[in-house]
């Protein structure tokens, strides 16, 4: 990369991810600095509007969805915006974008496709034929890439045969989030867990994703998709890609990715019994009755809502550690945590005492805490040890006082105008995700499995507890 992008592009700007996210993740960054200071945002979608129209759209999605004390001067922010409308199927409207676009000067253009995925061959064959994919242009890729391998692997042809891999962004945005980047500084960065980190100390992993809502506005694009696609696919298996991966020979771009996808690769395909799916029937969600899924869909669906997985990483550090991953909607907590279970301690000196082993968890939203769980005396003078489980708390936003609580899209924005590559999901990445997923759904056609159903409201199907508890496992609640 030549430097910092002069212009950034941003595709499907009036859209609900940049209407959420992007734009105020955007008007951050102005408020703090971080912008290089002749950057200009070009925004396109299919609605017809003026600069002036723009704007006030922008603004009031920036007062919406971004605290008044992170806003700075949204004058300045405002005026770096200009508009130009695009169907991405018309040929024609992409002269008119790079015209609008060369106005402000030859720099590197940054580009970000915030729509559908149907939409990107045709826009990346655009870019291409009115030059904006030339002079070292980098593109950013919202997910979805596909429904599955052979789908995704057409889309990474279609970007592929435009842009080269070192310009390509695709974005997770979980890999956004500070504390799964403190995910790596608390591995890599601290002496006393790495010794710790393999199959000889830890029992097992479990990661979870919960969530409170149910279809909200996705019911179309959630009905055709799923659990397992939408959730598992991507966000869970980066979680568990960077639990799971070895010391990168360096923190940059291709050393973490490397490291990445050899996890990814190492997958075993699941066996008989070792996942649950459920769809959530009616129930009490946050205080409220809510109804079920076929209910809110308004048509009868086989669709997943929840997924339990038993994974298995082969490799030396992790051979018999089981990685127990869980996602579901409509579960008690909106929560994403990372349990890290220590083995018990091989002998206890202390007779009587019931020793509990020392547990890591990693919280990611909405909490971003660290809790470490020790044995310690109980105070007293009785005879024997009498021990008890205290947790260590860290909560993040607390020890790294005077530290902005950042949107993920501020740093994956950020990263792209100046294309640092880190945060950012690789071709092959992407693809070893999708194969081990679409093994997943092989094996649940050959068994012939359906969606068991669950209240609203509770952490999914019986039988997902019983996936863990054959193994002598409590999931972590």
């Amino acid at each position: 990369m030549s430097g910092a992008a002069e212009n950034l592009v941003l595709f499907g700007a009036t859209g609900d991810l940049a209407q959420r996210m992007l734009l105020p993740s955007l008007c951050a960054l102005d408020a703090d600095g971080l912008l290089p200071e002749k950057l200009r945002i070009v925004c396109t979608a299919r609605s017809e509007m003026d600069d002036a129209q723009f704007r006030n759209l922008a603004r009031e999605a920036v007062e919406k969805f971004l605290p008044a004390h992170r806003r700075g001067s949204m004058a300045d922010f405002l005026n770096r915006l200009t508009y130009q409308a695009l169907d991405a199927t018309t040929p024609e409207g992409y002269r008119e974008l790079a015209d609008s676009v060369r106005q402000g000067g030859r720099g590197d253009v940054a580009i970000f496709l915030s729509t559908a995925p149907s939409l990107f061959e045709a826009t990346i064959s655009g870019l291409a034929d009115c030059g904006l994919a030339e002079d070292g242009a980098r593109i950013g890729l919202e997910k979805p890439l596909g429904h599955d391998l052979e789908s995704s692997r057409h889309i990474n042809d279609a970007v592929a045969a435009v842009f080269p891999e070192d310009r390509i962004f695709r974005v997770d945005h979980y890999l956004g989030k500070e504390t799964v980047q403190n995910l790596i500084a608390l591995r890599f960065g601290n002496i006393m867990f790495e010794p710790l980190w393999n199959s000889q100390h830890i029992e097992h992993v479990q990661i979870t994703v919960g969530e409170t809502v149910g279809l909200e506005s996705r019911a179309e694009f959630y009905d055709q998709t799923g659990a397992l696609r939408d959730m598992v696919q991507n966000h869970m298996l980066q979680l568990l890609a960077l639990v799971a991966m070895e010391l990168p020979v360096t923190f940059d771009a291709g050393a973490v990715r490397d490291e990445k996808v050899k996890v990814l690769r190492a997958l075993r395909p699941i066996a008989a019994g070792e996942s649950v799916t459920g769809q959530y029937r009616g129930g009490a969600s946050s205080g409220k009755i809510v109804p079920g899924y076929d209910e809110e869909l308004g048509k009868d669906s086989d669709t997943e809502t929840f997924v339990a997985i038993k994974a298995h990483v082969d490799n030396w550090r992790w051979k018999g550690v089981p990685f127990y991953l869980r996602t579901g909607k409509r579960m008690p907590e909106r929560v994403t945590e990372i349990v890290i279970q220590f083995r018990p301690v091989p002998h206890s000196i202390f007779a009587g005492a019931k020793l509990k082993a020392n547990r890591l968890v990693i919280g990611i939203q909405p909490q971003e805490d660290v809790t470490l769980t020790l044995m310690a005396k109980v105070p007293g003078l009785g005879q024997g040890m009498a021990l008890r489980e205290i947790p260590l708390d860290i909560s993040m936003p607390d020890a790294l006082s005077g530290r902005e609580r950042r949107m993920a899209y501020e740093r994956l924005l950020l990263d792209l105008i100046h294309g640092d590559q880190t945060l950012f999901v690789r071709r092959d990445e992407v693809e070893a995700q999708w194969a081990w997923i679409d093994r997943i759904r092989s094996r649940w056609a050959e068994e012939g499995l359906t969606p068991k159903t669950y209240s609203a409201g509770s952490w999914g199907p019986s039988a997902a507890i019983a996936l863990a508890e054959r193994d002598g496992v409590s999931w972590h609640e």
